[in-house]
């Protein structure tokens, strides 16, 4: 049975990008993705270009899951999203709490996702996909990890119909997540996040923001490759090579790739899980 796949993009900031992005979801038809996510900035400060991207996208005839933050927004306005998205027939969006932009002060009418959550689906029904964010080495800003659990237990309660985790490069950290939430009696899919290794200096920088962890190993040998970047890609993809096999051997319910507005990474990971129409 073919592991699925979908795939995250972030709204191109120019023309130019957005032209280029058209031309990534027709190479990454080869994956056949069950649906590509558009993110969505702090505060919705990118709402106007993920509303373009995820029109851009159902116009090539995939489907589309908007992300939609709560942080500094009123109820008002994320009905007026939703009922956007309901006239476009987008029935999936991926419902986060978000960062505040910069300079703000109030977090808006939602404190937390789970109140995202619980909001969709009183308003919208049950015919949406409601997508949620899980941390398996846990969130960067919670202190205490069977606080931060308990938050994604009260997610899917509310409603959630799965969920997405933040990238990782050791499995037995989704491993272990996935257990201790099913003990919190947890049942909906939780897929993980994949990240591919182009620019590991941008990488790393990711990675210590959210509190993620480099395997040393692989640091090391990353940071000696400097800047010979044939091998940093090699490399990665045998390294993200063998995570995914781990994972679908684990049973894990899809992988979710974090492209970066890439292709080339994406399509050569799944070509080598044997994931591509291309060979």
């Amino acid at each position: 049975m073919t592991t699925p796949v979908s795939i995250e993009f972030f709204p191109p900031n120019t023309p130019v990008g957005a032209e280029k992005l058209k031309t990534v979801v027709q190479e990454l038809r080869a994956v056949n993705p069950q649906y590509f996510s558009v993110t969505y900035g702090a505060g919705g400060s990118t709402r106007e270009k993920t509303l373009a991207t995820v029109a851009d996208i159902a116009s090539q005839g995939f489907e589309a899951a908007p992300h939609l933050s709560c942080v500094g927004s009123t109820r008002e306005n994320i009905a007026e999203i939703l009922a956007t998205y309901r006239e476009q027939n987008i029935r999936r969006v991926v419902a986060l709490r978000g960062d505040l932009p910069s300079g703000t002060a109030t977090a808006g009418e939602f404190r937390y996702a789970a109140e995202l959550v619980r909001f969709i689906r009183e308003t919208q029904g049950e015919d949406w996909d409601i997508e949620v964010a899980a941390y398996p080495e846990y969130h960067p800003q919670q202190r205490y990890a069977a606080r931060d659990l308990q938050y994604f237990a009260d997610k899917v309660k509310a409603g959630a119909s799965g969920a997405i985790t933040q990238f990782f490069y050791n499995p037995d950290a989704y491993f272990h997540f996935v257990d201790a939430v099913r003990a919190l009696g947890v049942d909906v899919p939780i897929v993980p996040g994949i990240m591919p290794i182009n620019n590991y200096a941008r990488i790393a920088q990711f990675a210590q923001r959210d509190g993620i962890e480099i395997p040393r190993w692989v640091a090391l040998k990353m940071e000696g490759y400097m800047d010979d970047a044939a091998s940093v890609r090699e490399f990665g993809l045998e390294v993200l090579t063998r995570l995914c096999e781990r994972l679908i051997a684990g049973g894990v319910p899809g992988l979710h790739f974090y492209t970066l507005n890439q292709s080339a990474l994406t399509l050569a990971l799944c070509q080598r899980l044997g994931l591509s129409n291309e060979r």
